[in-house]
């Protein structure tokens, strides 16, 4: 599938944003040698104090992995590993989206927008003289004006999640109560794939929830932008034209594989906390859709 210009240009300012944003927290979690020799994940127990962090490690984790490890390890003996998790990351995921609401609605809108822009890029498919060209970017910009969106307003939402996604991941390995903590008997240090081998197989099927959970996250917008195609098709009494979305569909694929991947190789804690971030965002994804269509039925998105 070939991509347009604009659309090219957006996927190398969003990797520019997501590259600046892993630097600029210097993502890799402190490690300590033990006794034996051996490194491991320095961990963060409620005697860790902001001062020492501070001063031992970076800004970034004292900033935001300190404060939200510590609200782990105050929640975990209260509510238990899942409810802590799940309760810290409700409370983050809600405040970053009614901090960039405005930007993940132009986000999501966006990628409703897919198949008219597939419709756009398909009717010029192979015509590559200048006024073709010129023609397709205009009809592009007049949707995007049509439907108010702003193709790169999605940047802020990346550039703002990016950053806190580490922070939370770090938090779920760092927080004590969470990396030795247990759940239905399993240790939360051990990896799915060495729990599978030693025959418990309760490892599979935390695994597999994350996996599962993952999928629906990946494919939410996909089946709200093929109700909405559906719905103008119906509008305009004809059939709903299929989707090319090759491109997006392997990088889909690609992604999903790699957190497959990582997901048997990192703690259980994590297969934890990524299906309840995955939960979470469906759960977003479809509010910030209810804000879509009450703003249609108002009149402020057309």
């Amino acid at each position: 599938m070939k991509l347009s210009a604009s659309t090219k240009k957006i996927l190398a300012l969003s990797a520019v944003a997501v590259v600046a944003a892993v630097v600029l927290t210097g993502c890799s979690a402190p490690t300590v040698t033990n006794a034996d020799g051996t490194t491991s994940i320095k961990v963060i127990d409620l005697s860790t104090t902001f001062n020492e962090t501070m001063s031992s490690e970076n800004w970034f984790n004292a900033i935001f992995v300190w404060p939200l490890a510590q609200v782990l390890n105050f929640l975990e003996p209260k509510i238990g590993v899942v409810g802590a998790i799940a309760i810290l990351t409700i409370c983050v995921n809600l405040i970053l989206m009614l901090a960039t609401l405005k930007s993940t609605i132009a986000s999501q809108q966006m990628q409703l927008l897919q198949p008219e822009l597939d419709h756009i890029q398909r009717k010029y498919e192979g015509r590559e003289d200048d006024a073709s060209k010129m023609k397709q970017a205009n009809e592009m910009q007049a949707l995007y004006k049509k439907y108010n969106v702003n193709p790169f307003s999605m940047l802020l939402v990346t550039f703002l999640q990016f950053p806190i996604i580490i922070a939370m991941y770090q938090a779920v390995e760092r927080a004590s109560a969470i990396k030795y903590g247990t759940f239905l008997g399993l240790s939360l240090e051990t990896t799915p794939w060495n729990g599978m081998k030693s025959g418990q197989w309760l490892y599979l099927l935390i695994f597999a929830v994350m996996g599962v959970c993952q999928f629906f996250s990946m494919m939410t917008p996909q089946i709200l932008a093929k109700k909405k195609a559906a719905a103008e098709a119906e509008k305009h009494h004809r059939k709903p034209e299929a989707p090319k979305g090759g491109q997006q569909k392997i990088m889909q694929y690609y992604m999903m594989a790699m957190i497959l991947v990582f997901g048997l190789m990192w703690p259980t804690a994590m297969s934890i906390y990524w299906s309840i971030y995955s939960l979470v965002t469906i759960v977003k994804t479809l509010l910030v859709q209810k804000i879509i269509d009450n703003k249609q039925k108002e009149g402020a998105i057309k």
